[in-house]
């Protein structure tokens, strides 16, 4: 397993280099042990591509997402106008990262505050690598496993992408089964609009124990998510059904890292 260090924008900036990409780690994949995982496993497939890329370390702040979900907009004002002066600071141009969250509110709506950047969720990014011959796949210990994936509402229903992460698992030679409630019409995790950061209110269940039961019914393996948040969800949902002996919950990039063997 080759080591190899991930520097930041301020560094290349330093030597006079510009990276391909900016890797927007985000607050859980900077933060959550778990999460972090999922951070490790897309750098060892950009450093494997040979994808030029920086992080902004220390420089990187949260997108604002989850108060601007939680209806605090001056709050979400003043964070994405920070984030936005080091990027225009710095003249990047393209954005890459594994939430669909920070995805979202980079993409759509720090344009209208100034910040506008191609910004790219990581199973696109992926995608495109494999299209470009940069990155290759095969199925490795995933070929012929039963697989589900689980669609980021901030990925899917709000930025209509359910082909990207597709596209990957396929070149995976998975069987995927589907969900019942699927693409267009998926069920929502449980933590999006800020609701990951609050506790639940009464009701007759909890959103990510439903969603689980859909998963397990479909007699899959492996559950896979695109999205942070999505994975801590169903993690604590397949645990809730003591199904966590049977069913692993992984992130798309860590499918790739895995089935690589990076």
């Amino acid at each position: 397993m080759s080591t190899f260090k991930i520097p930041t924008l301020a560094q290349m900036n330093a030597t006079g280099q510009a990276p391909e990409v900016l890797f927007w780690v985000g607050c859980a994949g900077s933060f959550d042990d778990r999460a972090k995982k999922i951070t490790k496993a897309m750098a060892k497939i950009l450093h494997h591509s040979g994808v030029s890329f920086a992080v902004l370390g220390t420089e990187e702040g949260c997108t604002g997402d989850p108060a601007k979900r939680a209806g605090n907009e001056f709050l979400f004002q003043m964070q994405a106008m920070m984030n936005i002066e080091v990027l225009n600071g710095y003249g990047v141009k393209h954005i890459v990262t594994t939430c669909p969250h920070c995805f979202n509110t980079l993409k759509n709506e720090y344009p209208e505050l100034g910040g506008e950047y191609k910004v790219e969720h990581h199973s696109q990014f992926l995608n495109g690598l494999l299209k470009d011959g940069r990155l290759k796949v095969e199925g490795g210990q995933f070929r012929g496993k039963k697989i589900t994936f689980h669609d980021p509402c901030y990925l899917g229903r709000a930025n209509d992408e359910y082909e990207a992460p597709r596209a990957l698992l396929e070149k995976l030679d998975v069987e995927l089964k589907e969900m019942r409630r699927c693409k267009q019409n998926g069920l929502c995790c449980g933590a999006g609009g800020a609701q990951m950061f609050k506790e639940a209110e009464k009701g007759d269940a909890e959103i990510n124990h439903i969603r689980a039961d859909e998963a397990i019914e479909t007699s899959a393996e492996i559950v896979v998510a695109g999205c942070p948040f999505c994975n801590t969800m169903l993690t604590d949902g397949v645990k809730n059904r003591e199904k966590e002996h049977e069913i692993q919950v992984l992130d798309l990039a860590e499918m790739i890292s895995f089935a690589k063997d990076l």
